[in-house]
């Protein structure tokens, strides 16, 4: 069927059921981000494939909301479907529940899949939908249509030793017990599952490019049980769980024991799905607040962190020798943005522990760079030749980490405001790495440095400028951000950020610039304690779209000792023409 057909279908099943507005969140029941093919019933539905977006589908007109990464994207694959985009925190966007209550009479009926819904959007949708009388009840309206939507996958379970994870499942039970008791649970719920696959030292491949498994735990003074699918665990796994103390049941027994679960105070996340809500909410008490395993994971300890700085050299070099074939190849060897990125990936799993990806690679060829999350089909993807620039976003999972890099490169000519917007995008992204700022500081806070020098020009980009990255985890992770957005989440050491400011033309090219970075303590004054980045990154930046005469005598100097860093942690594996190209593109500027 076509996005058009179904959602045709889909009206006849509200009509079924005297459904006004059907609602399909980008979820799973664990509310992940990245989510496993039998749960994409968004892209599914639209033929929107971003990871960020929800569709409104009312008798008479169809909706997606999504945010600014995606608006160029989102464009080119709902073209045809009857689903209008809405550009979510434009200027003139409609909130979709005003539109839902614009659109849909008095006393009308919206309906949802609760176990894919979060409890936070329940209860606003509640609040705001009682004002018009109008009922939210959870009908899951897909599972009649979509028939074909696959089974979970049978992948291992496998051991994530404490050797990479710094920390044994014990001690982090522990510290969450602790936790618990300081706000007077009784038990706790743990739904998302990176938070599962971190807090018992667990990994998994249930999730393309995220090394996690379903699963749930639940938590009380004397207990912890796991929900999986037990096939699944491997015999070191199950050995884990035992010295643990950790029990383990059948996924699909985790709703039928919450039906147990009787006059305690439930510690649970307002981002765990209603229907865990529903299960526990008339026998019990709860505490809705965050995780308090997310914040810990959130602080990589001294393990993490040198896991990060081990493949941060790993993947340099895989960058390197790939950005010297690209450079070298394009124009005389046919290719394409999807082969691009499997040659990427070639190189990348040259090196120790490497896993896979983490993320689908992003390689935007001219004008589809302009697309920020544009992802290269196999069949139809454009012919890449030595004319223009190139950004390419992408990353690996190792065993001891996970990284993110992006950079934008000239594979010929380019115009003068490239190279001078390209300069601006690094400057920002350098004096975001250069900065020092006080304890209690936000992303908030530092997200215009980043920005500053578009800004100045009066331009700017539609993303944030930093999110949070794994250990071997999840290459986007909370709670802390670097964007516009009021975020509470202070910045705190240990915590693993990306840098990535950049500059979009829409129909002509894009440009970011990307490092992992790390806070860590830089000094203490009369004035409190000031913390600083530590950048985890180690590639080169493209001297020839640099403009100097932009960049200040200390901008110049950071970028002349990044690249002598680069020079000393990536040079003793490389060898031959490649090595000489490496030593000249990390010259001094």
């Amino acid at each position: 069927m076509t996005s058009k057909e179904k959602v045709a279908a889909l009206r006849e099943e509200m009509q079924k059921n005297n459904v006004d507005a059907f609602i399909v969140y980008s979820a799973d029941p664990h509310m992940s981000e990245y989510l496993p093919e039998e749960w994409q019933e968004r892209s599914w539905l639209s033929g929107f494939l971003g990871s960020a977006g929800f569709v409104v589908v009312t008798q008479n007109k169809a909706g997606l909301w999504t945010d600014g990464r995606y608006f160029t994207q989102a464009a080119i694959e709902l073209d045809g479907s009857g689903i209008d985009l809405f550009k979510d925190g434009m200027e003139g966007t409609p909130n979709y529940i005003d539109w839902i209550i614009s659109e849909i009479p008095t006393n009308g009926k919206v309906a949802v899949n609760a176990v894919a819904t979060s409890h936070a959007n329940w209860e606003l949708l509640s609040q705001k939908l009682n004002y018009k009388n109008i009922t939210i009840v959870d009908l899951p309206l897909l599972k009649t249509i979509w028939t074909d939507r696959g089974t979970p996958s049978k992948n291992p379970i496998f051991v994530h030793p404490v050797k990479w994870a710094g920390k044994s499942v014990t001690d982090k039970v522990s510290a969450i017990r602790q936790k618990m008791e300081d706000q007077e649970a009784t038990v706790h719920i743990i739904s998302s599952l990176d938070d599962v696959a971190w807090t018992l030292n667990l990994r998994g491949s249930d999730v393309e490019s995220n090394p996690v498994f379903l699963g749930y735990i639940i938590i009380t003074k004397n207990d912890a049980i796991l929900f999986t699918d037990l096939e699944k665990l491997e015999v070191e796994a199950r050995k884990q769980m035992h010295e643990s103390f950790v029990k383990m049941m059948p996924y699909e027994e985790f709703y039928n024991h919450l039906n147990t679960v009787k006059n305690e105070t439930v510690l649970v996340s307002p981002n765990s799905n209603q229907s865990i809500y529903d299960a526990l909410k008339s026998y019990n008490q709860f505490i809705k607040a965050p995780v308090p395993g997310n914040l810990m994971k959130a602080q990589k300890n001294e393990t993490e962190l040198e896991g990060f700085r081990k493949v941060m050299v790993r993947d340099g070099v895989a960058m390197v020798k790939f950005l010297y074939w690209l450079r070298h190849t394009a124009g005389k060897e046919a290719m394409t943005e999807y082969s691009i990125g499997e040659v990427l990936r070639g190189f990348r799993a040259e090196g120790e522990n490497f896993v896979g990806e983490s993320f689908g690679s992003i390689v935007g060829y001219k004008d589809n760079g302009a697309i920020m999350h544009y992802s290269a089909k196999r069949e139809g993807s454009k012919e890449v030749t030595n004319d223009s620039s190139i950004l390419v976003d992408s990353g690996g999972q190792y065993l001891e980490g996970t990284t993110d890099i992006t950079r934008t490169l000239s594979l010929g000519a380019v115009s003068d405001d490239f190279k001078r917007n390209s300069t601006l995008v690094l400057q920002g992204l350098i004096r975001l790495s250069m900065v020092k700022f006080p304890k209690g500081t936000k992303g908030v806070h530092l997200d215009a440095i980043a920005r500053l020098p578009l800004w100045m020009e009066g331009k700017d980009f539609n993303h944030g400028t930093g999110h949070g990255v794994g250990s071997f985890m999840n290459v986007h992770e909370g709670p802390q951000n670097i964007r516009k957005d009021l975020n509470p989440q202070d910045l705190l050491v240990g915590m693993v950020c990306s840098n990535e400011p950049g500059y979009y033309l829409e129909g002509d090219y894009g440009i970011r610039h990307e490092n992992l970075i790390a806070v860590k303590e830089a000094e203490t004054t009369i004035h409190g304690t000031f913390y600083e980045f530590e950048t985890l990154t180690f590639c080169p930046f493209f001297k020839d779209t640099i403009v100097k005469e932009i960049l200040s005598e200390q901008e110049i100097a950071w970028l002349n000792s990044y690249h002598k860093t680069c020079e000393e942690k990536i040079s003793p594996y490389l060898e031959g023409e490649v090595k000489e190209w490496f030593l000249e593109l990390v010259s001094p500027l």
